[in-house]
């Protein structure tokens, strides 16, 4: 069959598929589910698009896309997000109901490949991950039943969904746990780079007294025609007051050439990323490590990788888990760690070509992380060449978590994000 053009987030994902099966409903998934596995094709989920690695397209194989179910309604304190809605559309659908959700940190992402593999985001130290916001999903299975999963019903598919990715059949609704606000302080600290030791090193110290209302995202990115710098963007959900002293503490990090935190819906530091990290033909290619801790040699290795950057689009990004997210207890989900910790983004970006300098920069600055991580990474980001990481993404959870996937998906119809070995 003669490739179909499907354009995705990432413009260096540019294998294609046989067939795109657009889906609208329930029924629409099941049958492109049957059509998939009679003609014998690879079979992929296309809801936002967003994997860097472009696993919503299988080369060659059937595409179920959900990019046309995006309806949210909102029931009480509870979301019920369709299979292809974005984060945005579910942050514009709670915000006349004074109330927000546990998302990302960008508006495109969709909701329910972000969700059922982690969700690190602006509210991980008030609210969690956004798969410990799941409280239930329709989904339907490799031999076509349609399955409501919760706590009380399948709770052994409630359980693997909320980490072990899609890997178990396709999510066509979920039901999420809404907050009771729309605005947050947030926005940004900029310092330059010849600062970035002494700035990582001192919010090391500061973000081990960082209560649950305040989630830090830092890192290094540069500014359009200007050098590179450190920012450290928090976003608040309590009080202004409150909010503001710590502002102040960030500012004392350093000597800031910018700094400006206000009061904004929770939209809007959502859409600032989505401009960051443009769906415009861009090159993107990621590796992940997680750090226990922000010591100094750890530090000094990401300043040197900050430093290497070979494309002044390519970013550095952290985010801090913590607060809420860690008081969830291992075995209550498959998500791999609970301890504390700073998951790092290396995101290697440029806007043609193949990129192998840029490819290679981001490979060379996860090993020079490598002696200061944790076993594993995040699922979410870790490609299907990263076996050594991906054989303890999921720590003592493995084991469960291929017991589910053997039972409900025992021919691996569904790859999303990578699984462990089955000898592991």
């Amino acid at each position: 069959m003669k490739p179909i053009p499907v354009t995705i987030w990432n413009g260096a994902a540019t294998h294609q598929p046989a067939r795109v099966i657009p889906c609208s409903t329930v029924e629409n998934v099941r049958d492109a589910i049957r059509r998939a596995r009679a003609d014998g094709l690879l079979l992929s989920v296309l809801g936002g698009g967003h994997d860097w690695a472009g696993r919503a397209i299988r080369p060659g194989g059937l595409v179920v896309d959900l990019r046309a179910m995006r309806d949210v309604q909102v029931e009480g304190d509870t979301a019920i997000v369709s299979g292809g809605a974005t984060a945005a559309d579910l942050i514009a659908a709670a915000a006349p109901t004074g109330q927000v959700a546990a998302t990302g940190t960008v508006g495109a992402v969709g909701m329910t490949g972000m969700t059922l593999g982690g969700g690190y985001g602006p509210l991980c130290g008030a609210a969690g991950l956004s798969l410990d916001n799941l409280l239930g999903a329709e989904i339907v299975l490799a031999d076509g039943r349609v399955v409501t999963t919760d706590a009380q019903h399948e709770p052994e598919l409630f359980w693997a969904l909320r980490g072990g990715g899609g890997n178990f059949g396709v999510v066509t609704s979920m039901r999420l746990r809404l907050h009771p606000f729309t605005t947050v302080l947030a926005g940004s600290v900029l310092f330059p780079f010849g600062q970035a030791r002494d700035v990582l090193g001192r919010y090391a110290e500061l973000a081990r007294t960082a209560p649950d209302a305040l989630t830090m995202h830092l890192g290094v990115v540069s500014i359009p025609d200007n050098p590179p710098v450190v920012f450290v963007n928090p976003t608040w959900c309590g009080d202004d007051d409150e909010g503001l002293h710590w502002v102040a503490r960030i500012e004392a990090l350093g000597a800031p050439i910018m700094s400006r935190v206000e009061r904004v819906p929770y939209a809007e530091p959502l859409r600032r990323n989505d401009q960051l990290f443009a769906a415009d033909g861009r090159r993107y290619f990621i590796r992940t490590r997680n750090l226990s801790a922000l010591t100094r040699d750890a530090v000094s290795a990401l300043v040197t990788a900050g430093e290497a950057r070979t494309s002044p689009l390519s970013t550095i990004s952290i985010h801090h888990f913590h607060g809420t997210a860690t008081r969830v207890a291992i075995s209550d989900t498959a998500f791999g760690y609970r301890g504390e910790h700073f998951m790092v983004e290396l995101i290697a970006s440029w806007p043609t070509g193949d990129g192998t300098e840029h490819r290679r920069w981001a490979d060379e600055a996860a090993e020079l992380l490598r002696p200061h991580a944790l076993p594993g990474g995040y699922p979410n980001l870790l490609g299907p060449e990263h076996s050594d990481q991906i054989a303890d993404a999921y720590g003592p959870n493995t084991g469960r978590l291929l017991a589910a996937k053997a039972a409900y998906d025992p021919d691996g119809v569904f790859t999303a994000t990578p699984l462990p070995p089955k000898h592991a």
